[in-house]
């Protein structure tokens, strides 16, 4: 097995203003031979370590929207890292790329779970961090790998939430009983063609079987990328079932902030 090298270049830190408590920055890092760049954000007005929270983006890459929600979990007192699953630059414009890049990054999960292994490595080691109190949330692809992390025990976090994940990716392997570790929370559109209803009753099966502590929240009629504000607009250009949803993306976030509270003790 190739050896994960792991190289940490903080490259920029800023505050939004100069009262503004919410500090950020890129980190460079590589895991095997390839690059990759993620963003950290924390709240430097909270005092010693608190819960470390990953951030897994959808299929088109390590993007602004990845890194808003480390912002937005950071303002509510938490270190988030926005990871990066594709390698530095690797942004997709077109869904033939992202499927490309989708590919490459979970069609062989051992490669996944390095990368994933290595990010989390990351923010483990970051001072602002309890060690003992990580999470990881994901979107799309990013749903698919934090639900399969979660499954097979890949590392030790407390729980991890699924934003219109791909259940296909979170059961691609047998389950096995005993191997889960933390909570999940999965939140799903009932109405995502990417997301039959065979492939959420492979999800609730292999959970089960997996002896995983899991909920499921499915919004009717809510489809896919119901979190992007920008999905909508995406949808209809590529002609694609993507619909930003605002009463679902609230609804789930709020119980995202539940479900911390609850996990984080």
């Amino acid at each position: 097995m190739k050896k994960i090298a792991i190289s940490v270049f903080f490259l920029t830190v800023f505050s939004l203003n100069a009262q503004a408590a919410l500090q950020s920055k890129e980190i460079k890092y590589t895991v095997g031979e390839n690059e990759f760049t993620g963003y950290l954000a924390f709240d430097d007005a909270v005092s010693g370590k608190r819960p470390g929270v990953l951030v897994v983006h959808e299929w088109w890459g390590h993007n602004d929207y990845a890194r808003e929600r480390a912002e937005m979990l950071a303002k509510l007192g938490y270190t988030a890292f926005a990871l990066d699953m594709y390698g530095t630059g690797k942004l997709a414009k077109h869904p033939e790329d992202a499927q490309k890049f989708m590919q490459a990054a979970v069609g062989q999960l051992p490669v996944a779970e390095k990368r994933f292994k290595a990010a989390y490595d990351i923010l483990a080691k970051q001072k602002t961090v309890d060690v003992k109190n990580i999470a990881a949330i994901g979107y799309c692809m990013g749903g698919g790998i934090v639900m399969h992390m979660a499954r097979t025990g890949v590392v030790e976090m407390k729980g991890v939430v699924s934003f219109h994940g791909s259940f296909a990716v979170a059961t691609q392997t047998p389950s096995q009983p005993g191997q889960g570790k933390g909570k999940v929370l999965a939140f799903t559109g009932a109405a995502d063609p990417f997301v039959p209803i065979e492939s959420v009753q492979a999800f609730v099966k292999s959970m089960t079987e997996a002896g995983v502590d899991y909920e499921l929240k499915s919004y009717p009629g809510v489809q896919h990328s119901f979190t992007v504000p920008t999905a909508t607009e995406k949808g209809k250009k590529f002609k694609l079932p993507l619909v930003y949803d605002k009463a679902a993306d609230q609804n789930s976030w709020r119980r995202t902030q539940s479900f911390f509270k609850t996990i984080f003790k």
